[in-house]
């Protein structure tokens, strides 16, 4: 079961935001959003997680942003509900941290009303463990943390399905939980934690299925470091721009998401992080 006291930090760290976004972030000088204006020369202000996307975003803002007339302002946090409810209460244009079955998920669940502009990237999801070397090596009642949001939560056990750790009752898709595992030959034990805080755990739990962005934050590399990868090709969870319903035609936004889909970004890319985000475009 996903507990209050997990969605409560969440919403706490929300909270903090609504009085300390004008004062993270870039060294942008700040100001509120107010995208319905559609005033082109005013600051875009798009709140990221840290890595990749705030690393994509800064890239822009340094090399490209100027150049195409864009004033944009970049505002980082740790956790995957205040960019959405710093989107849906206007003190921020635009994020950049979430795929589609989340936001949609999302969206059911807090009665907001955003809509993805574009995909980006796909950072795929990785098993990763401090303690073995291999998915054979782990040991009978062995513990295995998974992400507690909804999607992510079945995203993590489609992985482990996939590669024969366990088997799901048919029809459970994205919404998957422990309690949907047909099979567990291996008597595997989850625990079901905070996104952020699964690097964390590796010290605790025999293994850990980590979003691709929180696995770089941490100084792992999916490519070399997961014992267990998604794979790119036909995978539904590239990574979006997105904003409240009926921004998507701001021009700041518009321009926001060419950079995004330039040259330049998907080489950035492509050099930076060596195959650990994948370019969606």
């Amino acid at each position: 079961m996903r507990t209050s006291v997990k969605f409560t930090t969440a919403t706490l760290a929300t909270s903090a935001l609504a009085l300390t976004l004008a004062a993270c972030g870039s060294s942008s000088s700040t100001s509120s959003s107010g995208s319905s204006s559609n005033d082109a020369s005013k600051p875009l202000v798009v709140v990221a997680s840290p890595t990749p996307h705030a690393q994509i975003l800064e890239y822009i803002q340094k090399n490209l942003a100027a150049k195409a007339g864009l004033n944009l302002q970049v505002k980082v946090v740790t956790d995957y509900v205040t960019p959405n409810t710093a989107v849906q209460d206007g003190s921020a244009d635009a994020n950049y941290f979430q795929h589609q079955p989340y936001l949609d998920d999302f969206n059911k669940t807090h009665g907001t009303d955003i809509v993805s502009v574009e995909t980006v990237h796909l950072e795929p999801l990785g098993l990763y463990s401090s303690k073995v070397k291999s998915v054979a090596a782990l040991a009978d009642g062995a513990t295995v943390a998974v992400p507690n949001d909804a999607t992510n939560e079945g995203r993590a056990l489609d992985l482990l399905a996939a590669n024969g750790l366990i088997k799901l009752k048919s029809g459970a898709g994205l919404e998957a939980t422990p309690d949907d595992i047909t099979d567990n030959p291996k008597h595997l034990k989850f625990q079901e934690i905070d996104a952020a805080q699964l690097p964390r755990t590796l010290s605790d739990v025999d293994a850990a299925v980590i979003n691709g962005n929180y696995a770089l934050d941490a100084k792992l590399n999916p490519k070399k470091d997961a014992l267990l990868l998604e794979k790119a090709q036909d995978n539904p969870y590239a990574n979006i721009l997105a904003v409240k319903k009926g921004e998507q035609n701001d021009p700041r936004v518009k321009k926001l998401a060419e950079l995004l889909h330039s040259p330049q970004v998907k080489q950035y890319i492509d050099q930076t992080f060596s195959g650990a985000v994948i370019p969606a475009f």
